[in-house]
């Protein structure tokens, strides 16, 4: 990438989305883990991990009950999208090897988090979209750390898998010194402009949480990066991944405009059986957001099976 490039792209982005949040913050390398409060003795844990231009309110209101201890993942280099609270460094932290805003260095962050906080045997592991394949990368990285672990994939990044073909569209002819010349025309444009194309049918909470997607990571570089390291992902990466998933659900949307459905599909079919495919009548690639009645209950987590 040409010097005048970077020079552009690493231009600050403010932070334009918090939420109040009580809870612990913790620095993790270039990104941080959030761990709620909850009112009640905590039954099960969940880790969820945010998918590309997002962040960890995706979700906060699927997992509101007291018995659950919510970790909430922040990708390397994305705004903390909290109010109120100082980070503090934590004492089970390792240093990242991989380059910042990939995959694989989110993945270490997730396995830092996994290894270190869950306060119960009853762990589910959920991400969206890239966070889905943050999950599997950090599978592949460390697999016996989830041998009892519940994986929920919700319209994931997949190996095998492809963007959707109107993305594909848009960015064939953006090369990397219009990258902030196309951002700033997206954000200075109402999002009603293209929301509904990408976004599917609006809700309250919906327009809340994608009307603030440019503004999620903390420079243009980290936008790039991740979208190269996406594309890069899914054409390197192997099915086989799948065979160190003990359980789980793939969740697939029935309309993605984000991701090209058929391929995600193809490369679930992969996974061994122990993986069930729940195709959903979500009409976005925002399965959560536009239905929390996607979301497997916890009856089906390993540990409540065995109980």
């Amino acid at each position: 990438m040409k010097a005048s490039h970077v020079r552009k792209l690493i231009k600050p982005i403010e932070s334009a989305y918090s939420e109040m949040f009580s809870g612990r913050v913790y620095r993790v390398g270039k990104g941080a883990v959030s761990v709620r409060n909850h009112s009640g003795k905590a039954e099960q844990t969940v880790i969820g991990v945010h998918g590309f231009l997002e962040n960890h309110c995706y979700f906060t209101q699927a997992y509101e009950a007291p018995t659950t201890e919510l970790i909430l993942l922040t990708c390397s280099n994305y705004h903390i999208p909290v109010n109120g609270v100082t980070p503090e460094a934590p004492d089970w932290e390792v240093p990242i090897k991989h380059l910042e805003g990939t995959i694989e260095y989110d993945a270490c962050i997730l396995n830092q988090a996994l290894s270190s906080l869950p306060t119960t045997d009853n762990i589910r592991v959920h991400g969206h979209s890239r966070g889905g394949a943050v999950i599997l990368e950090a599978i592949k990285q460390w697999p016996d750390l989830y041998e009892d672990v519940e994986v929920v994939l919700e319209a994931p990044v997949l190996p095998d898998g492809r963007l959707s073909a109107l993305v594909t569209t848009i960015l064939e002819p953006v090369s990397h010194g219009m990258w902030p010349w196309l951002i700033r025309l997206i954000n200075s444009a109402p999002s009603s402009a293209y929301g509904q194309t990408f976004f599917g049918k609006m809700n309250p909470r919906k327009k809340q949480l994608l009307s603030k997607l440019f503004s999620a990571t903390k420079d243009h570089l980290t936008i790039v990066r991740n979208i190269e390291n996406i594309m890069d992902w899914m054409a390197r990466t192997d099915t086989s991944v799948y065979s160190h998933v003990r359980h789980g659900t793939f969740l697939i949307p029935a309309v993605d405009r984000i991701l090209d459905r058929s391929s995600m599909l193809a490369s679930a079919r992969q996974s061994p059986t122990t993986m069930r495919i729940v195709e959903t009548e979500a009409p976005s690639h925002f399965i959560t957001l536009d239905s929390k009645e996607w979301v497997p209950g916890f009856e089906t987590l390993p540990a409540a099976a065995q109980g």
